[in-house]
């Protein structure tokens, strides 16, 4: 009898320590408004299971991908200082209605080589860890997005900024509006999902699109002809902490969090310019029976780059005085660069 009462008590002291385990493992919602067949999606996939290797199973990430908590990215700046959800994905051109700085430190145009992203990495994300850290936000590595080339989509063969003077251009910003609105071309904003259509319809003659990912929505089948124009400005993804999650989490779990962000970042920064990724997409888009035209002269590339900074600088203007201070620190810095 003595024995049995000895397992009896063993196996009830071996439960509540289990249970005590298992109560100490913290997991944390992860919002983020991609698609999970995003290939940035993937990165997050990746982060969670590293903060479950480094924390030994005790800290966890709960990513919801494709706003599945429910939360709209114009809030999210609010939603994550109130501390409504632990982590976000966040990138700063979403935020134009409550920080509107955030959406003018980096702009299309700002380059003409993709070598110079990685140069000015650095300095987007302090400029976007200071931004974040006024609104609450502790920001923890993130996902540096693929240079990809940036070209535009024709049903004709155009290929220079005159070419596309009496057709109607689908561009994703208000920014690409004004920069070709100052070339004297008709530009709208039209979302992605509804881009295929607008070309099908007529509604407009071409897109302004990421060449590279331009087979993901189908633009073969509604363009004939692409001409290279520049390298994509591709804004990093941030991995925001909440202050009032980051402040309840232990000085380790705080720098599982950091070790594995900064993971993240310096894997997807090592594979973000790759000049063999994009020519084989090129190949690509001819075996799809795209014309691939050559690339838009480079006098025409430096007026688009002219017309771009000048409406880049307008959209920090009106965004105030850390606008200015954002548009001349990246500006200063890229001048820097090419010299």
């Amino acid at each position: 009898m003595k024995k049995t009462m000895l397992t009896a008590s063993t196996s009830v002291a071996l439960m509540v320590i289990a249970s005590q385990a298992w109560s100490d493992v913290q997991t944390l919602k992860f919002h983020s408004g991609l698609a999970e067949s995003r290939p940035e999606a993937a990165h997050l996939e990746d982060f969670a299971d590293l903060v479950d290797e480094y924390s030994d199973g005790q800290l966890q990430v709960d990513v919801y991908h494709a706003g599945s908590l429910g939360l709209k990215e114009a809030d999210m700046l609010r939603i994550m200082q109130r501390g409504m959800v632990d982590m976000a994905l966040m990138y700063g051109e979403y935020y134009n209605r409550d920080a509107p700085e955030m959406a003018s430190v980096y702009a299309q145009g700002a380059i003409t080589e993709a070598e110079q992203h990685l140069d000015i990495l650095p300095t987007l994300r302090e400029l976007y860890r200071e931004g974040y850290a006024d609104w609450g936000v502790h920001t923890i590595g993130g996902v540096v997005a693929p240079v990809f080339d940036v070209g535009l989509h024709c049903k004709e063969p155009i290929n220079t900024l005159e070419g596309l003077r009496d057709k109607k251009v689908r561009v994703w910003s208000g920014h690409l509006v004004e920069t070709f609105d100052r070339l004297g071309i008709s530009a709208q904003v039209i979302p992605q999902n509804d881009m295929y259509l607008a070309l099908q319809t007529g509604v407009v003659d071409c897109a302004y699109y990421l060449s590279t990912v331009a087979k993901t929505v189908s633009l073969q089948e509604v363009t004939e002809y692409e001409a290279y124009l520049h390298p994509w400005a591709a804004s990093p993804w941030m991995f925001g902490v909440s202050d009032k999650t980051w402040n309840s989490l232990d000085k380790q779990q705080q720098e599982v969090l950091t070790r594995a962000g900064e993971e993240i970042w310096k894997e997807t920064r090592d594979q973000a310019v790759d000049p063999e990724r994009e020519a084989e997409a090129r190949e690509e888009r001819k075996s799809m029976g795209i014309s691939v035209l050559p690339a838009f002269p480079d006098d025409d590339v430096q007026t688009f780059v002219d017309a771009a900074w000048k409406a880049w600088h307008e959209m920090a203007s009106e965004a105030g005085d850390e606008g200015l201070r954002y548009y001349e620190i990246v500006t200063g810095e890229l001048q820097g660069s090419s010299k």
